[in-house]
This record gives structure tokens, sequence and C-alpha cells, in this order.
């Protein structure tokens, strides 16, 4: 019975900490998105503090996958399955990323600033 009472309060140690580490990363979230002193670059939102916000995400999202939902003691082939589920979300970014660079949206902007008459000047 006493070695069941020191697993639950190693566990319950665990559970704090992992709760103290989400309150800070929650406040430094933020700190990021509010104060000055923080921002990445020049005012307003880029992409420097959209990568800081999705990596303090990432880490709060992974503490509680590992700690509050097991994982760190789960077999393989759950593992194998979250690695495949990371790239295929990745490779959809990658994709949405891609979209940027579409001609087909850039031909369609110039009909819509040119009210329909797309003229080229040689």
């Amino acid at each position: 019975m006493a070695e069941h009472t020191q697993d639950w309060a190693k566990v319950k140690k665990s559970y704090l900490m992992v709760g103290i580490a989400l309150f800070f990363c929650t406040g430094l979230t933020l700190a990021l998105g509010l104060w000055a002193p923080f921002d990445v670059g020049p005012p307003g939102p880029t992409p420097g503090d959209y990568v800081i916000g999705l990596a303090v995400a990432t880490f709060k999202a992974s503490l509680v996958a590992l700690i509050f939902m097991h994982l760190n003691h789960e077999k393989s082939l759950v593992y194998k399955t979250l690695v495949f589920t990371v790239l295929f979300f990745l490779s959809l970014m990658v994709l949405t990323l891609f979209t940027a660079s579409d001609p087909i949206l850039e031909q369609y902007d110039t009909y819509e600033s040119t009210n329909g008459k797309l003229i080229e000047k040689l």
C-alpha cells in the first residue's frame, strides 16, 4: 500500500509541474502577443511572431499529450501513427503555402483590378 501512495505522489508532482509549465507558456504567449518588447520585427503580426507562437503552442500540446494523455508510456505503433500524422499535417501546410505563388490567383486579381479588361501593353 505504501508503494502505491508513493507512486501517486510522484504522479501528482509531475502533473503539478506540467500545470505550472502550461501556465508559464500561456503567460509567455500572452506577453508575445501584447507587449511591444517581445514583438519580433515591425509592429503588428509578422511571420516571426507566428513561428514563435506556434512553437510555444506545439510545446504546450506536446506536454498535454505526453503527460495528461499518457502517451509517454505507449508502444511504438502509437508513435509511428503520430509521426505520420505530423508529416501529413506539415505536407498540407506546405501545399497551403504554395497557393501564395498561384498564377491563376494573380490573373484573377488582374481581372478584378481592370474591371474585366485584360489589356497587355507591349
